[in-house]
């Protein structure tokens, strides 16, 4: 090990390349299909303006999804909050990621008012950061059986 150097500095992309087949290959060891991710995304619209959008990513091994769903984004733009947009965006996504096998969603969110509204929605918490955001609040992982 005397020609080892460990350096501070961002992996090219040939190196990102390296590990993600190195990691691959682990998986292949140890009996597991390689994971994967497919995107999922509704997007509301006014017109032809964005004003809100539901994503996330339904994770796969090999061909098959694995049964949970990470909820990326929930965006509503100020003005058509609290109308229930986001529990529609939020809805439509479930029984799109539903329909492919998933079987549990979760999500990181913060605040109060995010907190009741997913909670409205039937997610609960099961994990949190706390002192996660600069003014002391904390980050929650929540997630749903669907």
């Amino acid at each position: 090990m005397k020609n080892i150097n460990i350096e501070n500095r961002e992996m090219t992309s040939e190196e990102i390349k390296q590990m993600d087949t190195g990691f691959d290959q682990l998986s292949l060891e140890e009996g597991i299909a390689i994971e994967s991710s497919d995107q999922f995304t509704f997007v509301a619209l006014d017109g032809n303006t964005f004003i809100g959008c539901s994503s996330g990513l339904a994770y796969k091994n090999g061909e098959i999804y694995s049964g949970w769903f990470y909820l990326k984004d929930l965006f509503v733009e100020q003005e058509y909050r609290s109308q229930g947009l986001g529990a529609e965006l939020l809805k439509a996504l479930e029984e799109q990621v539903k329909g492919i096998g998933v079987k549990y969603i979760w999500l990181w969110t913060s605040g109060v008012k995010a907190l009741k509204f997913y909670r409205r929605q039937g997610y609960k918490t099961f994990t949190e950061m706390e002192h996660w955001y600069s003014d002391g609040s904390s980050r929650v992982g929540l997630r749903k059986n669907l």
